[in-house]
């Protein structure tokens, strides 16, 4: 088992307005998540235009700001596009790739996002990779070799740097469904991960593997004392400061 410090992060989508979010936020701190900073580490994501908005609001508390996505350039005639230079300037921390929506939604590939990967880290950012499986792929029994294969991308890609991400095992069955893989179900897939992580680098077994789908208050705390679940990302939850507050305690 794989002892370390949690991490919990809110993936709070194509949600919120400058009223809801600066009414989330109040609810966020007024939780008062520094109690938990010895045991995990807590983060939200919020749309890009909003990216300084939560930023300002968040500094000096113990709560981190991430983006959603980012692009593999830096700069360029990329109408559209956020950079990891970007979002670093409105301090971003963290940056989610290969969310299972952007790779149904938008035919994001494997390496399209191993390539996200390898560019939030050449811009001070941490990657959370994204891998899961669908419903289909589960019942026929697939869900080793898609998350492996998904994750085999960011390995051949990353090569040293690999133990400088995080992994979210999303299963794209439990997100925003309702259904939530049971601890046994979800504990099996991140062994899976972790002994893909040891096999690649022997440093990367130490990489956070966080949860993701339909994670509330009251299945976090049995999600996360699985050996090798270190977190979560949240999603519905996170936009009520009461739940992802109860998460993070969780955790």
């Amino acid at each position: 088992m794989i002892v370390m410090k949690k991490l919990v992060v809110g993936n709070w989508k194509l949600h919120g307005s400058r009223a809801f979010n600066a009414e989330l936020i109040q609810g966020l701190l007024a939780a008062d998540l520094a109690a938990t900073a010895p045991r995990a580490d807590v983060a939200v994501c919020p749309p890009f235009v909003f990216l300084s908005d939560v930023a300002a609001a968040l500094q000096g508390s113990a709560i981190a700001v991430g983006t959603q996505d980012l692009s593999v350039q830096a700069q360029g005639a990329f109408t559209g596009e956020v950079s990891g230079p970007m979002v670093r300037e409105f301090g971003a921390k963290y940056a989610i790739v290969g969310h299972s929506e952007r790779r149904s939604y938008h035919a994001e590939s494997d390496q399209l996002v191993a390539d996200k990967a390898k560019a939030a880290l050449s811009h001070g950012l941490i990657p959370i990779v994204c891998v899961g499986e669908t419903l289909a792929e589960r019942e026929a029994g697939q869900t080793e070799a898609v998350v492996g294969r998904q994750l085999k991308a960011v390995i051949d890609t990353l090569g040293e740097q690999l133990s400088q991400i995080v992994v979210a095992y999303e299963p794209v069955w439990a997100i925003g469904t309702g259904k939530t893989a049971s601890p046994e179900q979800a504990q099996a897939v991140h062994a899976f991960l972790r002994a893909q992580l040891r096999s690649a680098q022997a440093q990367a077994a130490g990489v956070p593997l966080l949860y993701g789908g339909s994670v509330k208050p009251d299945n976090a705390a049995e999600l996360f004392a699985q050996a090798d679940i270190d977190g979560g990302l949240i999603g519905g939850a996170a936009l009520k400061a009461a739940d992802f507050a109860a998460i993070a305690r969780a955790a």
